[in-house]
């Protein structure tokens, strides 16, 4: 027990006279969280408290356009522009600026729509309640501008993405189907009179209704906070990594493992010295992470990290997250000959666990092989359980399966460290 404590000591002495790694320990990720966070909160706002500016051309200038206008405007998601210095815009102006950037969308509405499509609509109502016997008039003549098909033309900005593009031009379809329909009603309304319309109900019969996840009667509706505070909080954590490997390879430069040897301390020993005092440290960065997310947040306009009472479990994962993290520091700074070789390839393989295990990317969003690489990574097991607890209202029983591969994951490290530390000892 001596030993151990003396090891505990001895690694907190090597922290105390590297100010500027303790310093990167603790204040890189805050200055991450506090940058990260309000750079992502617009992509967790509604659409009614961000608004697109988009230029819509109305070359129709009939009733079907003042129809699609009207309902654009009155879309919290849109801000419609039509004009530009006091001018209504034309086409070639939309498309410049949206290929050049300064809009996102552009909507063409095309001349003759509203016309074509009234002469459209009676001409196949007609047809309809002809066949049916209802009327017995001469049928109207087709009117060529009613022939052609006439087309919404939409410009996006080059760098918009795809599900954007998807979600603005569903949006255009379904407004566009709705007015379809309003006008086939009005059609049948106008062959068999007004009182017969009274029977179309132009309402949507199927609706759809979020439900959402409740905790003590309000509404677990997920924010920036929540998703970045729990996934840096890992980043900290892992960052660990480079620090520990760095202080294992300077021991063997120093001779302290030599030392240690000649005592003889078991190399067991060590290793829990090194993983009590890091484990305090992981604890300590997600602490202030909280603190950050908590307090500092809602004074520059961020949500607050609400924690639904699962603050105790958040902190058992940061733990065991904590454990992973130690387990793969040590792994590697016993395997590095060099400080060369600790340093740049810990703090590359972090960036690559936090890339591929969600922090950056969400999971679901990655290609399919990579939602698979994605399970093997310890970040994700350690995100899914904040998560679990934070967005899901989880229980420990439902974090337990996570919790037992990160501690797995820190106990094969370790054996593979002592492992590869016999051996060399054995050579």
């Amino acid at each position: 027990m001596y030993k151990l404590l003396m090891s505990v000591y001895k690694e907190f002495l090597l922290l105390k006279r590297d100010p500027g790694g303790l310093i990167i320990l603790f204040v890189m990720p805050l200055v991450l969280i506090i940058t990260v966070t309000p750079i992502q909160d617009s992509s967790f706002k509604t659409a009614t408290e961000t608004k697109i500016p988009i230029l819509v051309v109305d070359n129709d200038k009939g009733e079907l356009s003042d129809v699609i206008n009207g309902s654009l405007k009155n879309n919290s998601a849109f801000e419609v522009i039509t004009k530009s210095e006091g001018k209504p815009i034309d086409e070639a102006f939309a498309r410049d600026n949206v290929f050049n950037g300064n809009y996102q969308l552009a909507i063409i509405i095309p001349s003759g729509l509203s016309k074509g499509l009234k002469n459209r609509v009676d001409s196949n109502v007609y047809k309809i309640l002809g066949n049916l016997g209802a009327i017995e008039q001469p049928e109207p003549q087709p009117v060529e501008d009613s022939l052609q098909l006439k087309e919404v033309r939409v410009y996006f900005d080059p760098v918009s993405q795809t599900a954007f593009k998807n979600a603005v031009k569903s949006t255009i379809d379904k407004m566009i189907s709705q007015i379809e329909t309003k006008s086939i009603y009005d059609a049948f309304g106008k062959q068999l009179g007004e009182e017969s319309t009274g029977a179309f109900q132009q309402e949507d019969y199927i609706t759809f209704k979020e439900i959402i996840p409740m905790f003590e009667n309000r509404e677990m509706i997920p924010n920036s906070t929540q998703h970045n505070v729990p996934a840096w909080s890992l980043f900290a954590i892992f960052f660990i990594v480079v620090p520990l490997s760095i202080n294992i390879v300077k021991e063997k430069k120093q001779g302290t493992r030599v030392r240690f040897r000649t005592n003889p301390v078991p190399y067991a020993t060590v290793i829990a010295g090194k993983t009590i005092t890091y484990l305090f440290i992981c604890v300590i960065q997600f602490f202030l992470m909280v603190v950050v997310g908590y307090y500092l947040f809602p004074q520059v306009g961020l949500p607050r990290l609400d924690m639904h009472g699962s603050f105790w479990l958040m902190s058992l994962v940061a733990v065991f997250a904590g454990f992973a993290a130690v387990g793969f520091g040590i792994l590697l700074g016993t395997m590095s000959k060099t400080q060369e070789q600790a340093a740049p390839f810990g703090s590359t393989s972090v960036v690559i666990l936090a890339a591929i295990g969600g922090v950056w990317v969400p999971v679901f969003a990655m290609p399919g092989i990579m939602q698979y690489i994605a399970k093997a990574s310890p970040m994700n097991w350690a995100l899914e359980a904040f998560y679990d607890v934070l967005l899901r209202n989880g229980t420990l029983l439902d974090i337990l399966p996570q919790l037992g591969m990160l501690f797995l994951f820190y106990m094969v490290m370790i054996l593979i460290a002592l492992f590869y530390d016999e051996k060399k000892r054995a050579v």
